[in-house]
């Protein structure tokens, strides 16, 4: 008997992750798979998708390293809302290098901030009121401890993004948290040679807090871009006073 010519083609390992990959990314994004939910069991994940237990398990570590599924053994693998966090520290590493990194975050803050101001104005509560205050509070108490101050900057931002309720504004603007903090300390920094700048900080963030009070969108836009626009004016002068020296 004369053997078919047709031969199926070897599966390489990264053909086989990568179909895995994407038939359970598929599946969290169409709800298919909700956080709590064990995975089918890795004999019948096989069968189904045609791949390797290789592939397969290599593709459930790295969905397990972001913290998007838990393997337990002898078990079975079950799904876990991944951490925001983890995309920090990814962001963190993957930017460090880049020559234009500080100016290349600011800018992504920048129009994550613009957009969650605007829909803080219709649908920041009373708790989300009851936070930036508190956050401006912190702020004008922490104008001399540049720790401290830095901290205080980043919860006032971090709960107007919280008060915009877009969980998809929030999920960027935390996924660059640790080079956000660096940004407000060097800001906070500035003040240490630029003594008008504690002022301009503590006015600026009063007035956004008001604008939101107020459901002013157009006003908290025009004062966002203020306040960007003077950090930005503080750094130039800095930048070229080192310049000079």
């Amino acid at each position: 008997m004369q053997r078919s010519a047709i031969t199926r083609p070897e599966e390489t390992p990264s053909k086989g992750f990568n179909k895995v990959f994407a038939f359970l990314r598929e599946q969290f994004l169409s709800g298919a798979i909700q956080p709590g939910d064990f995975l089918t069991p890795e004999r019948e994940l096989c069968l189904q998708l045609g791949v390797s237990r290789p592939a397969l398990r290599e593709a459930l570590r790295a969905l397990s390293m972001i913290g998007v599924v838990e393997i337990l053994h002898g078990v079975g693998t079950i799904a876990r809302r991944p951490d925001i966090s983890v995309l920090g520290e990814f962001f963190a590493f993957a930017l460090a290098q880049q020559t234009e990194m500080a100016d290349d975050v600011m800018q992504a803050r920048v129009a994550i901030e613009y957009q969650a101001a605007r829909l803080a104005c219709t649908r920041a509560t009373l708790a989300d009121l009851e936070r930036l205050r508190a956050a401006l509070e912190n702020i004008r108490a922490t104008m001399d401890d540049e720790a401290a101050g830095a901290a205080a900057d980043y919860a006032f931002h971090d709960a107007l993004v919280c008060a915009s309720h877009s969980p998809a504004l929030l999920c960027l603007y935390r996924a660059v948290t640790p080079l956000l903090h660096r940004l407000h300390r060097e800001r906070r920094s500035l003040m240490r040679r630029y003594a008008d700048l504690k002022e301009c900080v503590a006015q600026d963030h009063a007035r956004v807090f008001e604008a939101i009070v107020a459901r002013d969108e157009a006003g908290v836009d025009v004062i966002m871009r203020r306040h960007f626009a003077i950090g930005d004016e503080y750094r130039r002068r800095a930048a070229t006073a080192e310049v000079m020296i």
